[in-house]
């Protein structure tokens, strides 16, 4: 047997990061990883996922070349191929350099295998024991495939799978309305794909308030994308190179020529051998985890998406900070100080932080709301981009801002002044009497929080 100061098992956004503050320090570490260093946002995530992104965002705008001016001859063609080829390449550079990284330290073993808990301290890999007195789990999640009737008839794409896609979908159908699918959706859609999205629920981005939802599907809508909600009986039949896509008795039947589940992502907590270590799991598989991200066994922590505290690349490298500091820097941060906020990276984006509006309500707090739409931003309209609306939710009596959403032109970077005054506790009049600079999408936050009105 093998002993080390901590072992790690899996190496996404929490893991390596402290991992090498510990080797930093001395300690003797083992790192272990059965794919790739920098998990799901370096290899099939956040990386590759906004590469393409880009790519889409950059055939919209030569297509729209003509409303500004600019007379682009012939066609816009995509090459499937330099697209793929384009986001591999960001993937590898990001991957490579985690490679280099790690394997400069002298006190860090890296070990690609599976790895399983032998006991609460011990781990099995490559048929070698392991053991630690600290042992952190950082193993991610994966795509959620639904039992859905005929599925397994059809070759369906993952968020995963579909990044490797080097031609252009006739027909593709997104079985999921909520974060990846539209982001999926927009984006092959702009590639020239036909595109429909099939939602089980009554609308879009189910977390969010009603008139964001609709926002959504109206910005998606004016770009071609046919929506099919309340889809209450998804059902797959391969008819050739068809896949026809049942939606619901008496609604209507989808052909498609590739099918994408985005139904949502599952913790990869099922293979780890937690029994043998006592670690104890929610029903959904997330290991629980107390406000310092340690398990029910004393020594055992559980960082990233399989904790269920966080489902992003921020919140899993949040989770790192927190546990360094109280384990390394002898501080005491917990989880439940954290602020949510996330982005959806539709174009133009949603930026999020903090309560919606309908969560506000549901808290008992007396609130104040206000809006404007991003028709009423200088750089909106200056730049063509003028869908979209700024939302703030505020408490009356402590004016504190409770939560906020841009939906608009770069909203997923003009949300940060907010997501700063939230985290340090400034209230909505002295952000309000802040001078911003013109012209940016975040002046008009000053504007939005003046005609705070109760509700």
């Amino acid at each position: 047997m093998k002993s080390y100061d901590a072992i790690f098992i899996g190496a996404g956004q929490s893991g390596p990061f402290l991992a090498a503050r510990m080797s930093e320090k001395g300690m003797n570490v083992a790192l272990i990883e059965r794919k790739f260093l920098g998990g799901t946002c370096v290899n099939a995530g956040c990386m590759p996922t906004k590469t393409l992104v880009a790519s889409a965002r950059a055939a919209h705008v030569a297509r729209r070349g003509g409303d500004y001016g600019v007379k682009i001859a012939g066609k816009i063609e995509i090459d499937m191929m330099i697209v793929r080829q384009r986001a591999e390449t960001v993937t590898m550079n990001a991957r490579n350099g985690l490679i280099s990284w790690l394997g400069s330290m002298d006190t860090m073993d890296v070990i690609y295998g599976q790895a399983r808990f032998a006991g609460p301290k011990t781990v099995m890999v490559n048929g070698e024991m392991l053991s630690a007195p600290q042992i952190f789990l950082n193993v991610g999640a994966r795509p959620v495939i639904p039992d859905f009737p005929g599925i397994e008839d059809i070759d369906y794409l993952t968020s995963t799978s579909i990044i490797h896609l080097d031609t252009l979908p006739r027909h593709l159908a997104v079985i999921g309305g909520s974060y990846i699918g539209l982001e999926f959706a927009q984006m092959y859609r702009r590639f020239g794909a036909e595109v429909t999205i099939i939602e089980r629920g009554p609308k879009l981005a189910s977390r969010e308030d009603e008139d964001i939802s609709d926002a959504i599907a109206q910005i998606l809508g004016a770009e071609g994308i046919a929506v099919h909600t309340q889809a209450d009986r998804i059902a797959f039949a391969k008819n050739g190179d068809v896949v026809a896509v049942s939606t619901g008795d008496g609604k209507p039947v989808i052909e498609a020529s590739h099918v994408l589940i985005a139904t949502g992502r599952r913790p990869n907590t099922d293979d780890l051998g937690l029994d043998a270590a006592g670690v104890l799991t929610d029903k959904r598989g997330y290991i629980t985890v107390d406000d310092r991200l340690m398990t029910n066994v004393e020594g055992i922590f559980a960082l990233g998406d399989c904790n269920g505290r966080g489902a992003f690349t921020h919140t899993s490298y949040n989770d790192f900070e927190i546990a360094a500091a109280n384990l390394i820097d002898g501080g005491d941060r917990k989880v439940s100080s954290r602020i949510p906020a996330y982005a959806l990276y539709i174009d133009p984006p949603l930026g999020r932080v903090g309560m919606t509006e309908k969560e506000a309500r549901a808290s008992g707090k007396n609130i104040m709301v206000s809006s404007r739409p991003m028709s009423r931003v200088g750089r909106a309209s200056e730049r063509g981009e003028t869908m979209g609306f700024m939302k703030i939710v505020a408490e009356v009596e402590s004016k504190r801002i409770l939560g906020a959403a841009i939906l608009g032109i770069e909203g997923d970077e003009a949300i940060h002044g907010i997501i700063d005054a939230m985290n340090a506790g400034t209230t909505y009049p002295a952000l309000q009497w802040s001078v911003p600079i013109h012209p940016t999408v975040s002046e008009l936050i000053p504007t939005v929080l003046g005609d705070l009105k109760a509700v």
